[in-house]
């Protein structure tokens, strides 16, 4: 079953919603695809195949939605959806 997440569905929640978003946060982390795939269990051709979506709204499953995010997260990015989707480095605790 493919879920289609919406920005409506969205609201209040900080959650991994475009391609781009999925590749700034790779980005900001420095991890490769490959990196990441292994850390979220999710095969490197469907990580590839998420960023391709660009801007669009995903539609992989919830669960691999959910893992890559994780895996991201704890690598220490923050997810942000004010309005449009963002990440930054999530604030060390003190």
């Amino acid at each position: 079953m493919i879920i289609k997440i919406t920005r409506y569905i969205l609201k209040g929640f900080q959650v991994l919603t475009t391609g781009y978003q999925l590749k700034a946060a790779r980005a900001l982390v420095g991890m490769e695809q490959a990196d990441l795939a292994e850390r979220s269990g999710v095969a490197v051709t469907t990580i590839r195949k998420m960023e391709w979506k660009g801007s669009e709204t995903l539609t992989s499953g919830l669960d691999t939605i959910k893992r890559v995010q994780a895996a991201l997260e704890a690598a220490g990015v923050e997810f942000l959806n004010h309005g449009q989707p963002g990440v930054r480095l999530a604030k060390k605790d003190s």
